[in-house]
Parts: C-alpha cells; sequence; structure tokens
C-alpha cells in the first residue's frame, strides 16, 4: 500500500511538472469595436480554451511619408483608444485572460506599415516624436493594468532600418515604466533582422509564412511547407536564447491559404474551409509542442462571436468555422 501510495504521488508530481513545461500562449487578436466589452463577448474566448488576448488600441497616419500619428481621439471606435483598451483589459481580466497589449498604426487605405519611411531629417525626427507618445501612453497603460506582455510596435522594418539607435532608445525609456515583458511584432520576412532582440524578451513573429502552393493543400503538404522555416526560426531562438512568440499567426477560409498568407485581397472570393483547417493544423503540428516556442495569437478574433465569421465567410478570423474546433481542441493540450 505505502509503494501504491509513492507511486500515486511520483505519477501527479510528474504530471503536474509536465504540464508545467508546455503550457503555452494560446491567445486571439482581439478586434477593437465601436462598444465596450461585456462578459459575454468574451466567454466565446474562454470556450476556445484561450488564456491570452492581444489588445490593440490603434493610431492613424494619413500615408508612407506622413510624420503625424494620431491616436487616442473621440474620432476612433472605443475598443481603439486608451480608455476603450483599459475597458477590454478589465473585463477580459475578470474572465482570467490574461494580456498582450499591442497598439498598432493603421496607415490610410491599408498601406503596409513595414513602407513607412520619411523623407528626410526633419521628418524623421517628427515621427520619432510622435510615435514616442503614442506608444508610450501605452506603456504607461500596460503598468498601470500590469498586462503580461507589452508589444513595442508592429511591423515596421524601414523605420527600424533607419533608426535603429532611436528604437534602442524608446526599448530603454518603456523599460523605465514597465516592468513586465516585452516583444515587437515583426513580419514574416522582417525578423531575421531586427537588431534589438537581445533587448526584449521574446521574440516576436507575425508567422505568414508561405507553407504550400496548393488551391486545397492537406496538412502534409503544409508540414513539408514548414521544414524551409522552421530551422531559421529556431536558429533565431538559439542565437538570442528567447523563445518564439507568434505575435500573429492564422489563414483565410479560401482557396491557397498557404501560398500567400499574409494577403487580404479582395479577389481572393472562394471559400475553403478545408484550406484553412489544414494549414493551422500543421503550424500547430509543428510548433506547439517546441520547448523554445512560447505560442501565439491567432489573428484575428471579433467581440460579437455570433454575428461574424462562418461558413461562407473568406476572412481570417476563426469564428464559428470548422477551425474553430481545431483551436479549441489544441489550445486545451496546453
Amino acid at each position: 500500500m505505502k509503494l501504491f501510495k509513492l507511486l500515486i504521488v511520483f505519477f501527479i508530481l510528474s504530471f503536474q511538472a509536465c504540464s508545467s513545461q508546455i503550457e503555452k500562449i494560446n491567445g486571439v487578436s482581439f478586434v477593437a469595436s465601436r462598444e465596450a466589452l461585456k462578459k459575454v463577448h468574451v466567454k466565446p474566448v474562454t470556450s476556445v480554451n484561450a488564456n491570452y488576448a492581444a489588445v490593440m488600441p490603434f493610431g492613424f497616419i494619413k500615408n508612407l511619408n506622413h510624420p503625424e500619428i494620431v491616436h487616442n481621439t473621440d474620432r476612433q471606435w472605443f475598443g481603439e483608444t486608451r480608455a476603450g483598451a483599459k475597458q477590454y483589459i478589465e473585463v477580459l481580466r475578470e474572465q482570467q485572460i490574461k494580456i498582450m497589449l499591442k497598439p498598432q498604426i493603421w496607415v490610410w487605405h491599408g498601406e503596409f506599415t513595414g513602407y513607412i519611411e520619411m523623407k528626410d531629417e526633419t521628418n524623421w525626427k517628427l515621427l520619432e516624436d510622435s510615435y514616442t507618445s503614442f506608444i508610450m501612453e501605452y506603456a504607461l497603460l500596460a503598468q498601470e493594468v500590469n498586462a503580461e506582455i507589452f508589444c513595442i510596435g508592429t511591423e515596421l522594418e524601414k523605420f527600424i532600418v533607419n533608426r535603429p539607435k532611436y528604437w534602442n532608445n524608446l526599448i530603454a525609456k518603456i523599460k523605465n515604466i514597465y516592468k513586465g515583458k516585452l516583444t515587437y511584432a515583426a513580419n514574416w520576412d522582417e525578423f531575421k533582422r531586427t537588431p534589438f532582440w537581445s533587448d526584449l524578451d521574446f521574440i516576436g513573429v507575425d508567422a505568414y509564412f508561405p507553407v504550400s502552393e496548393s488551391k486545397t493543400p492537406t496538412v502534409e503538404d503544409c508540414l513539408n511547407g514548414w521544414k524551409e522555416h522552421k530551422p531559421v526560426i529556431k536558429a533565431l531562438s538559439s542565437t538570442f536564447k528567447k523563445p518564439i512568440l507568434f505575435t500573429e499567426f492564422g489563414y483565410r477560409s479560401v482557396d491557397y491559404a498557404g501560398k500567400e498568407p499574409w494577403k487580404s485581397d479582395r479577389s481572393m472570393n472562394q471559400v475553403n474551409l478545408e484550406a484553412q483547417t489544414n494549414t493551422t493544423k500543421a503550424l500547430f503540428e509543428t510548433f506547439w509542442n517546441e520547448d523554445w516556442f512560447a505560442g501565439g495569437f491567432v489573428w484575428k478574433w471579433f467581440v460579437n462571436h455570433n454575428k461574424v465569421g462562418g461558413l461562407d465567410n473568406t476572412q481570417f478570423t476563426p469564428q464559428n468555422k470548422p477551425v474553430e474546433t481545431v483551436l479549441r481542441e489544441q489550445f486545451i493540450k496546453f
């Protein structure tokens, strides 16, 4: 009997140790809305077994060469503002959802933020001042609400390449007021060149890697596609001794979902739920068991769950699609 009890204790301790080793950041990218967040809006998040949400207030720029970031104004949707982000976080916290605060920039007409680049020194200085005002406002909020992770920027490669000293100084300023974990959301083809990973806690990657040329890729197709990218990602983690965090991941429910996953082209309008499901399954299978991989945030999750996504939807959201079941089953494992 004594031996039996010892075996039971050993089993429990072993199970707890294994569980602690494989726990991941199972996150959703929570899209800002016009309205305040309510408990009913969070229930679908917990139902999919997510333990994190990325809360994403926004700043706006007129064009790629414009230095002024407009943010936290009464012309924005509530969820895009400081007050809205704080209210979202408070409601998510009540349901035991942890937080990555991820302020982002939107360029007019949806132009790619990685191409933001000023034409002269004067405008670079103006952009730096404007970005500092924007990001420090939310660094202060991150500290105020004790956000577990703060993301210092999203897909801003030309800004970083042209002004590396600014970013080093900015990170130091953020660390003076925010005491949680830091990351930066580098685009999938940018992360290898990001110069300041040693100063952050996670190597953040928006994981829109091409993994298959097929109209309806199989899981095996995508697993093979990841063989090109995974060693590069792992090597960077090893070099900097930092875990990889997919600050965004996901696929549209369209034909050729794994070919150019970053595209939001309206001409891609052929619904393909199987393509979205298979690409997502392969991503989980490739990364979620790795000890150097921290987890990630699926792109993207809307407030009013019952009114979005669905079987005729071609966009990224997993809501009310077969891939939502994939998320639920994978997240509960970790």
